[in-house]
């Protein structure tokens, strides 16, 4: 599959691996976050406690972590989910969201 889409998706894609290190972000996370030179750097030096022990946690388990926050006047969606290579774990996807003020909510069948 071609993995352009990536680039100019309209959410924010970072992906890491075990240890934490930024490998790869597209073009919404690199505005985020300030910039493509923190590519190599460790996540784990931008997040204060306790969110720091959460994510150390998290990569070491390798479980996904789900949840809302609103920042910046914006709600948003965070989804940290582990990724592999081959059925090996290799780290984390986390995927950034802006939710909009009314969210439809549907029940399917089925």
């Amino acid at each position: 599959m071609d993995q352009r889409w990536v680039k100019e998706f309209p959410g924010s894609i970072e992906v890491c691996d075990r240890q934490g290190i930024l490998l790869d972000m597209n073009d919404r996370a690199a505005e985020r976050e300030g910039g493509r030179h923190l590519l190599g750097s460790n996540i784990l030096d931008c997040h204060p406690e306790p969110a720091r022990a959460k994510l150390e946690a998290l990569l070491a388990a390798g479980r996904p972590n789900v949840y809302t926050i609103e920042k910046k006047g914006q709600k948003k969606l965070i989804y940290q989910a582990p990724w592999f290579q081959g059925g090996e774990y290799q780290g984390f996807v986390e995927l950034s969201l802006v939710l909009p003020e009314q969210l439809p909510h549907y029940v399917r069948k089925g």
